[in-house]
């Protein structure tokens, strides 16, 4: 998946220069027409798991393909901080903003007002909770959940007690949630013991599993919906002792977790492609839009583009596999 997402920004490159102006109007191959460098600003989560941590080296992997343009990376452990950083990013001059944002609702309003300042606004994965952004892009989150949800009743034979994990309050984790309810309720002898949030953090999610366990003396599958949750949730299992005959769906394609998949461990049945490489092509559009001259860009570039995600399985789990990636 992480190759493929990537060679998309690759083509995305060509594409955009093919939409070069011509002439005097519009900016230069390098920048506007005064000489200007154009200055793009990444807001992203900091790394607190194997995820967050992809995002920031595909980051920097994708401000490599543009050294012609001053980018500035910056990440953020809360909302609060996100905040300063897009405000000290506007007050550097910026052109453009390439935000991931670390929830969605608090992340918003200053969205809007940057939009409103004449930044291009490139938003990427957890969405904000207004249409603001000129682009967005994201996962197939619905599909995440639903796939994720239909191969776990498949797998229990439409009985069991599953607990599920959710991870930090955003447009990804509503999304997967609800997909993932609907096919659980049309399955009425699925019955969901535990949710609670572990915030797509294996701590975390070690903790929350051991107060599912302690509550609830049956539990068939998991679904923690982030493979770092998953680990997590592993760990749980085997202090408890409760770590047969039960098994965990993940997600995000973690070569740890794709590796035990492909290996046919019977705690990991199962995981949901995600690549965090979709950073990269949010900075590939800001960087294209700019250079080909915004105006003219945004007149035809669909406004929300969406990355379809896959269930790894013991059968395909090789060709998502990626020993050498960062995640």
């Amino acid at each position: 998946m992480k190759n493929i997402v990537f060679s998309a920004i690759l083509g995305l490159t060509v594409l955009m220069a093919g939409c070069q102006p011509t002439g005097t109007e519009g900016p230069s191959a390098t920048g506007p027409r005064d000489g200007k460098r154009f200055k793009i600003g990444v807001s992203i989560p900091a790394a607190d798991h194997g995820w967050t941590a992809g995002i920031k080296y595909w980051a920097e992997e994708a401000a490599k393909l543009h050294p012609d343009i001053d980018w500035i990376i910056e990440d953020a452990k809360s909302p609060d901080e996100q905040i300063t950083d897009l405000e000290n990013l506007q007050s550097q001059g910026v052109d453009a903003l390439v935000i991931l944002a670390t929830e969605s609702a608090p992340i918003t309003p200053i969205a809007k007002r940057l939009k409103d300042a004449g930044i291009l606004i490139v938003n990427v994965d957890r969405g904000f909770t207004e249409p603001v952004a000129d682009i967005f892009i994201e996962g197939d989150n619905k599909a995440f959940g639903r796939k994720a949800a239909q191969f776990i009743v498949q797998k229990l034979n439409g009985q069991g007690n599953i607990a599920i994990l959710e991870g930090i309050p955003s447009t990804v984790n509503t999304d997967r949630v609800q997909a993932a309810l609907e096919v659980f309720r049309a399955a009425p002898g699925i019955r969901i013991v535990a949710q609670d949030s572990g915030q797509w953090n294996r701590e975390r999610a070690e903790s929350v599993m051991q107060n599912m366990l302690s509550a609830n003396p049956q539990i068939d599958a998991i679904w923690a919906a982030d493979d770092d949750m998953a680990l997590g949730v592993e760990t749980a299992l085997r202090a408890a002792g409760r770590d047969k005959n039960v098994w965990i769906v993940g997600g995000g394609g973690m070569k740890d977790v794709v590796k035990r998949v492909m290996d046919g461990d019977p705690l990991y049945p199962a995981t949901v492609t995600y690549s965090p490489s979709m950073i990269a092509v949010g900075m590939q559009m800001a960087a294209g839009t700019l250079k080909a001259g915004r105006e003219n860009v945004l007149k035809f570039m669909p406004k929300h583009m969406m990355i379809d995600v896959e269930l790894i399985t013991p059968e395909n789990a090789s060709s998502h596999y990626f020993p050498d990636s960062v995640y």
